[in-house]
């Protein structure tokens, strides 16, 4: 039987980036897969690009990640926020808050090699993959695991379990662990499209009846497109041709950056709503998907789950320095405590965004155009906005202010 401190349930961009910030630390990690390792392509390092938070850019730099990824990575310096045909609107400005960029957009793709590579470098991190978990046990003072790798049955004993494991979180559900979930009924279609004027480092949210439509800048002058739109509309739409798709994508958007060309390839993935009633149990914690799925409105889900796990790697850092049990209650109570009130805030933010945009009614569409303007006039409330967006305001964890957990080079 193999023994660990931390036991990683899930090896995507959130688990795997677990594993990365507590390499260093004097913790043994085991990250189980279930994507072999020969994969084409992880499921979680697909064609999605994700707008970073300047916070999640300092977790990426005190995990030393950020050069593998910088290069791929396109600075937010502006966010125009619309609702399109009314005349409310708002924007941050990173000049404003004193920093280069607000954000940054970049491929999950450049996250997910980065991350990888990080694991199979590091010398107190396993990675088991296709690995699926057959069993559980939780005891006092340890969690026994039956894992099938390839075919063949093992077991494991591990401290602390963590579950990053997705939204449809096997593990939570086998724990039983409750949530609060919707659908919205909607979809997100995502694409790539050149415009003939590149807006220099501004992302766009455009609010439309049918929900967000968001262009994020890209490196080469591209821009990706996050299309919300009604279920029974999607597979209307991934069947335009691509002349079709840019005008009607054109006709949502406006010609703020000129003509939209070049289209890439478009995919579409459902939007729901799952947030855990409960985030622990002994020697247990769920992580990013499997805590809360968000609506893309904002960009916040990944930035989210980022915080998660700075804020477990600290706890774990400063159990392992100060001699105390990885898996006690000084460590599932401290994240328990430190991430309920982030977690639940903002999926509450991003679940009344969503509702509020699309609500046809006259009362409610003047009102938010009303808010927009307001918080456009109001630099105090654009500074509360952008310290959301970047993730930067409150109390912060170690990593999300940029300072590693390890000293070692």
């Amino acid at each position: 039987m193999m023994s660990y401190d931390v036991v990683i349930v899930g090896g995507g961009l959130v688990g795997g980036s677990l594993a990365c910030a507590l390499q260093g630390t004097g913790l043994r990690v085991c990250v189980l897969d279930a994507v072999a390792a020969d994969a084409p392509c992880h499921p979680s390092y697909d064609e999605r690009v994700i707008a970073l938070a300047l916070g999640s850019r300092r977790f990426f730099e005190a995990v030393r990640l950020w050069p593998e990824i910088a290069a791929d990575a396109e600075p937010i310096r502006k966010v125009h926020v619309s609702d399109r045909g009314h005349f409310g609107f708002a924007h941050l400005d990173a000049a404003e808050e004193g920093v280069d960029a607000l954000g940054y957009v970049a491929p999950a793709r450049a996250m997910g090699r980065a991350i990888q590579q990080r694991i199979a470098d590091g010398e107190d991190t396993e990675l088991l993959c296709p690995a699926r978990l057959v069993g559980l046990g939780i005891k006092r003072d340890h969690v026994d695991l039956e894992v099938a790798v390839e075919g063949s049955s093992q077991l494991l004993r591990t401290r602390l379990l963590v579950a990053a494991d997705g939204g449809d979180s096997a593990l939570r559900k086998r724990l039983g662990l409750p949530v609060r979930t919707h659908s919205y009924g909607y979809d997100a279609v995502i694409s790539t499209v050149t415009p003939q004027r590149p807006a220099d480092g501004t992302a766009f949210e455009r609010f439309t009846e049918s929900g967000p439509l968001a262009m994020l800048p890209m490196t080469e002058g591209r821009y990706s497109v996050v299309w919300t739109a009604r279920e029974q509309d999607t597979a209307d739409i991934l069947r335009l041709d691509d002349s079709a798709f840019l005008a009607r994508l054109q006709e949502r958007f406006g010609y703020r950056m000129g003509r939209l060309e070049r289209p890439g390839r478009r995919v579409a993935y459902p939007l729901r709503f799952v947030l855990a009633k409960q985030l622990t149990k002994p020697r247990m914690v769920l992580i990013g998907n499997a805590a809360h799925t968000l609506h893309p409105v904002a960009g916040q889900g990944f930035n989210l789950g980022l915080r998660d796990v700075a804020e477990l790697a600290d706890l774990l850092e400063e159990a392992q320095r100060t001699g105390r049990d990885p898996g006690g209650e000084s460590v599932t109570g401290g994240y328990r405590r430190a991430r309920g009130s982030d977690q639940a805030a903002t999926a509450t933010l991003t679940d009344g965004l969503a509702r509020l945009f699309v609500a046809p009614w006259g009362p409610v569409r003047l009102g938010r155009n009303l808010g927009m303007l307001g918080l456009d006039l109001l630099p105090p409330a654009r500074h509360w906005l952008a310290q959301r967006f970047m993730g930067t305001g409150g109390r912060q964890p170690r990593l999300i202010r940029g300072i590693p957990l390890a000293t070692d080079p």
